[in-house]
């Protein structure tokens, strides 16, 4: 594997022209926009299959880090206890459950800081992951922020994938998070990248950023050699408790045109519609799949927000002819 890390982020960049070129695709008109993503969609994907992923928090609450979206965190009164890890029979009951329906990744988060290769709770891990990669499935995990030798121990029990959001730009990051900084999430990137793991990374819209801030994320993302594997678009969904409890819904328009730029601009990533799928009707998320969108977490939760269902869910991409991507394919 040839990798070139996350890069540190320079402030240059941030008026550079490949910024000043997602300026004009996002901001063209929206059927020359949706209709250009979905010719490019169609090239680099033959088949119309969508990738069905269960996520599920194997340690949940607690955590000590203060993002402003995050029920988990540790500095708001949310109401989410603090919850040891999740034993290894009860994560692969739901494992097999995640399979028997139809997922095809299988992904673990636990809300801690981070972890070092000399934790304890390290090897707990690991042993989760070895018996859940048994199962055939991809296994992703988002565990905080690692150190080199923890990715590489992740990778060697079977991990596949590793999720890490950058959330937003690095101007509004410092808005949403003060314990730890931007930096620190690149380089536990490029740690999971040296590993020779796949980087599951995208953001969230809808936190009081600007539609500058959305394309300075993907500015960064594309910055990534090789770029992410996957790209997950989070709508916020507001937590009662925390400091964005109370944020307006984005408009549906602005979401599937970020969807149809990040297409664009990431023609062979999967691009996954995540946290706050409740907030969109059926025919938005159609719209989404047209400009590009092609996997889910799938499942009634996603960590402590809740999830359109599984049978809702199946009904919508069967109405729409969307096969699900099976296991091998």
């Amino acid at each position: 594997m040839n990798c070139v890390c996350p890069r540190s982020v320079d402030a240059s960049l941030m008026n550079s022209p490949f910024l000043s070129n997602l300026k004009q695709i996002y901001h063209q008109p929206f059927f020359d926009l949706i209709q250009k993503s979905r010719m490019i969609h169609r090239a680099h994907w033959k088949d119309e299959a969508v990738q069905l992923c269960t996520l599920l928090s194997i340690k949940t609450g607690g955590c000590s880090e203060d993002c402003a979206y995050c029920a988990q965190s540790a500095h708001y009164s949310t109401g989410v206890e603090s919850e040891k890890l999740m034993d290894i029979p009860s994560v692969m009951e739901m494992a097999r459950r995640a399979k028997a329906n139809g997922a095809t990744r299988f992904c673990m988060g636990a809300a801690w800081k981070g972890l070092s290769e000399n934790e304890p709770k390290l090897r707990s891990v690991l042993e989760i992951v070895r018996q859940v990669s048994t199962l055939g499935m991809e296994v992703c995990v988002t565990l905080g922020h690692l150190t080199e030798g923890a990715a590489r121990a992740l990778k060697k029990a079977g991990v596949t994938a590793y999720n890490h959001n950058i959330d937003t730009s690095p101007e509004f990051y410092p808005k949403i998070v003060t314990t730890h900084t931007y930096q620190d999430r690149l380089n536990t990137i490029r740690h999971v990248q040296k590993a020779g793991i796949s980087v599951c990374c995208g953001g969230i819209i809808g936190m009081g950023e600007s539609e500058e801030d959305r394309l300075k994320m993907l500015e960064v993302l594309a910055g990534f050699d090789p770029p992410p594997e996957s790209i997950p678009i989070n709508c916020l969904a507001p937590m009662s408790g925390t400091p964005l409890a109370d944020r307006p819904a984005v408009d549906v328009f602005e979401w599937v045109r970020l969807v149809a730029t990040t297409r664009i601009v990431f023609p062979r990533a999967r691009v996954r519609l995540s946290a706050g799928r409740t907030r969109l009707s059926r025919e938005a998320q159609a719209l989404c799949f047209f400009a590009g969108a092609n996997s889910i977490f799938y499942g009634n939760k996603l960590l402590t927000a809740k999830n359109p269902g599984p049978d809702d869910d199946r009904r919508l991409l069967e109405e729409l002819n969307l096969a699900q991507k099976s296991i091998g394919n």
